[in-house]
């Protein structure tokens, strides 16, 4: 889906503005707490309604792995979160850079062995093997333009940033 309207924000003034504000405050008036919340559907066996914020939207697996395929499965929603997470940043950064960005398009792909997943073999990693990300950077720029606007979303991409350098996870679980 693709939007063919011109944005109604300017993107350059508004990240201006804001790193500007930013730059002065301290960590905790910098910081954004964001959360979701996961309820199983009724009667499913893996169907996952989702709230984050005023969103919602459902999660769910192929029959194979006994879903109905309503919704992306979970390992889906992370590819999309980082090819989301890539095509914003491209925009940011292009921003802050001063470079025009017509068009960003992301495509991301890996394999997972299942055997990790229903622990088949205890060696199999659970996740996936790599990700593969093919980025296309489309505008007016000269493609050297975009050298470091690229280095700049790799630096400073967030869903990257939590896949490659890793982040604490603390988990709590109660059963009753």
């Amino acid at each position: 889906m693709t939007n063919t309207t011109a944005p109604a924000i300017d993107l350059t003034e508004l990240i201006t503005q804001t790193s500007t504000a930013l730059s002065s405050a301290d960590t905790d008036a910098a910081t954004v707490r964001f959360g979701v919340q996961a309820t199983l559907a009724a009667g499913t066996n893996t169907q996952v309604e989702i709230t984050a914020g005023k969103h919602e939207f459902t999660i769910d697996e192929p029959p194979a792995l006994g879903g109905e395929n309503v919704g992306a499965n979970p390992v889906e929603h992370l590819l999309a979160a980082l090819a989301a997470c890539q095509v914003i940043t491209v925009k940011v950064w292009a921003a802050k850079l001063g470079l025009a960005v017509d068009d960003v398009k992301v495509e991301l792909a890996g394999p997972i062995d299942l055997r990790g997943f229903l622990g088949v073999d205890a060696d199999v990693r659970p996740g996936f093997g790599q990700i593969e990300v093919t980025t296309r950077i489309l505008g007016p720029e000269p493609a050297e333009a975009y050298d470091e606007l690229i280095r700049k979303v790799e630096a400073h991409c967030p869903v990257l940033d939590n896949l490659t350098a890793g982040v604490p996870v603390r988990t709590t679980i109660t059963a009753g």
